[in-house]
């Protein structure tokens, strides 16, 4: 995993369109590899093989996605989708996490007294929640009014890494045995996962020669869960809230994907695609903000440092971290769920629909002067993300299903349902609570413009040379 995560990332920083995403493995991927080691294993069929199969299935099915411009579905990923799904992950990240805090510690109360019992389920509590409050904290200390300004940036910056070592100390102080992460410390350089492969994986030898024919049916859902993946959290990082100046590259991000896939396959390691709660994290640390405001002003947002430097040395200290297991043998698990959770919440900061829900909460007269607000009723506003929570809340019930392999597809349910709103609200409304649609036939008119555009420019250079023949000619024949 730590070799597989080093080099895909490093290579798609290195070539990927939009270096500010994250690769990793995510809940979809995870979900249908389970779901086909389980199947291979009940029908007596090699799941390494079919997998490999699989990928490279799903790489022909990405490549052609990529040269027949299929990334321009997501024109039609308005906000509506993105928060909904952003929403969705963020609150899986935090229930997930809640839920192996309070199946993991490994404790239980014990005794009757008031005296002092060693409880590892009260330590794992206070180490989890105690990060992830510390984190909080120390991110806010930037907008106070206490120590010298290089100080206070100085803590937020590094406010994750101080709350990590602040509370792996004081599980090293109370001594008690909470579960530590566990990271391999050795690379084994014959047999890298298991004994019984090596680095490559064989196409042929363990299942009948027409199952590389029948993997393209699931390779098809695998592409699915790619594609949805891949552009809608790189929409999400390149929403225009983040003031890129660089372009995007939808196109060749999935190329690269796609390219990675069939390496993964080969060499038996996890798939990877873009992880969006990572790559929300990666973008807001690297965030620019004003140094000098007024007293009492908030400081202005100047943009994102667009780089490939922090993602290419990320993940090359993921694949060193292995050299490192003696230091991270000592970090408690609840701390890294604490790191979690903050990560979950903090994608959560700045999403329209988050700040819509907190408006029912609110009178009226206690609302922020919200832009969308002196344009919309608010009883529209209500409507509008009452459909939201709705949409949310069939998601998350269907995730908690074996349904839950076929996420794209209810992602692509949101944007049928986004479609349906035109009929519900204006257009007017849609403009201030989400993005309007585009025409149906806009790209076609795009290309005839540019088609125009290139034909009058070569006619525009087609006379000017003629001028320049004549005005040639003239002179001459005055000369002589």
């Amino acid at each position: 995993i730590f070799l597989g995560t080093a080099l895909a990332g490093v290579v798609f920083c290195l070539f990927g369109g939009q270096p500010l995403i994250i690769l990793s493995s995510t809940g979809p991927i995870l979900i249908f590899e389970k779901l086909l080691y389980e199947f291979s294993i009940n029908n007596d069929i090699d799941y390494m093989e079919i997998r490999l199969w699989i990928g490279l299935h799903s790489c022909l099915q990405c490549l052609i996605l990529v040269a027949t411009d299929a990334s321009y579905i997501i024109k039609y990923m308005t906000r509506f989708t993105e928060e909904g799904f952003s929403s969705l992950i963020s609150f899986i990240f935090i229930s997930d996490l809640s839920k192996k805090e309070c199946l993991s510690f490994g404790g239980s109360l014990v005794g009757k007294s008031c005296k002092y019992v060693p409880d590892l389920a009260m330590l794992s509590f206070i180490l989890f929640f105690g990060t992830y409050s510390m984190t909080i904290s120390l991110k806010k200390f930037k907008a106070s009014r206490y120590f010298p300004t290089k100080c206070r940036t100085l803590l937020a910056d590094f406010s994750i890494i101080v709350s990590i070592l602040v509370f792996c100390a004081l599980d090293y102080v109370m001594s008690l045995d909470t579960p530590k992460l566990h990271v391999p410390t050795q690379i084994k350089v014959q047999h890298p996962t298991r004994p019984d492969r090596g680095w490559i994986v064989m196409p042929f030898g363990k299942n009948p020669w027409w199952m590389c024919l029948a993997s393209f049916a699931p390779a098809l859902l695998v592409t699915i869960l790619i594609f949805m993946d891949q552009q809608i959290t790189a929409v999400i990082v390149n929403r225009k809230e983040n003031k890129l100046k660089k372009g995007c590259g939808y196109h060749l991000d999935l190329f690269w994907v796609g390219i990675l896939m069939a390496v993964c396959s080969f060499m038996g390691l996890p798939w990877y695609v873009a992880a969006t709660v990572i790559s929300i994290a990666h973008i807001d640390s690297l965030k620019m903000e004003s140094e000098s405001s007024a007293p009492g002003e908030q400081p202005q947002f100047l943009g994102v440092r667009e780089q490939r430097l922090t993602g290419i040395l990320v993940f090359v200290l993921t694949g060193v971290s292995v050299f490192l297991a003696p230091v991270l043998q000592y970090i408690p698990m609840p701390v890294l769920y604490g790191v979690f959770l903050y990560m979950g919440v903090a994608s959560l900061h700045g999403i329209q629909f988050w700040e819509r829900m907190k408006l029912f909460l609110m009178p009226a007269k206690h609302q922020p002067d919200f832009v969308f607000l002196r344009h919309v009723p608010l009883r529209r506003v209500h409507l509008f993300t009452l459909v939201q929570i709705t949409c949310l809340a069939v998601l998350w019930i269907l995730k908690s299903t074996v349904a839950a392999i076929i996420f794209p597809v209810m992602i692509l349910g949101l944007m049928v349902v986004r479609k349906t709103l035109d009929l519900i609200f204006s257009q007017h409304d849609l403009a201030w609570l989400d993005d309007i649609l585009p025409d149906k036939d806009k790209k076609k008119k795009e290309d005839e413009k540019k088609k125009k555009e290139k034909k009058k420019a070569k006619s525009e250079e087609h006379n000017n040379g003629d001028e320049e023949v004549r005005t040639t000619i003239i002179r001459c024949v005055r000369c002589s």
